[in-house]
């Protein structure tokens, strides 16, 4: 069976200019994470959103937040389709066949994959393209330099991650308090 970062390696290799745009994956943004990230060079953003079974699909038409300034609680696809998100567009990347296209609604593109076990081959089908949903550049909503500490931030802690499970290393904690006077 195919295993989800077996099919994000599989679309971004396929569907991604990595010269022309930037491709996160389970990157933390807005009130959730993406599966798939992309901005491209003019700050475009494009969120795609893997579900692998239909209840799946149906529990992120569930999903409630919560404004951080506000309270205010709203369901993500209600944020999405009036415009109120981070990204300028979202799809959803999908089995073949696995949900009636009616079903998903008219803002969100759709890709579905088809995989072929016996020559572990996969095949994306761009079946709908996503609606824009605003024309603000991602750079013009998040804060560009914040965006790159974070990055480097975090491509830090994976270094230590896949270095520790090499080695045995004992690192200090950086959430003990650093002058205790």
């Amino acid at each position: 069976m195919l295993k989800i970062e077996e099919l994000v390696h599989a679309f971004v290799t396929v569907n991604c200019d990595f010269d022309k745009e930037i491709v996160l994956t389970n990157f933390f943004h807005s009130d959730w994470e993406a599966d798939i990230l992309l901005i491209n060079n003019e700050g475009f953003s494009h969120e795609i959103e893997i579900k692998l079974s239909k209840s799946d699909f149906k529990n992120d038409f569930k999903k409630k937040y919560t404004n951080q300034q506000t309270g205010e609680k709203f369901l993500k696809h209600d944020k999405i389709g009036c415009g109120d998100y981070i990204c300028n567009s979202f799809s959803f990347l999908i089995p073949m066949g696995m949900v009636d296209h009616m079903d998903i609604p008219e803002h969100c593109g759709i890709i579905e994959f088809y995989h072929d076990e016996d020559n572990w081959a996969t095949t994306f089908y761009k079946i709908r393209e996503p609606k824009m949903i605003h024309k603000d550049s991602y750079w013009k909503l998040c804060d560009k330099d914040y965006f790159l500490r974070n990055l480097a931030r975090n491509l830090l802690v994976k270094k230590f991650e896949l270095k520790g499970k090499k080695e045995e290393l004992i690192f200090k904690s950086p959430f003990e308090i650093k002058n205790k006077k």
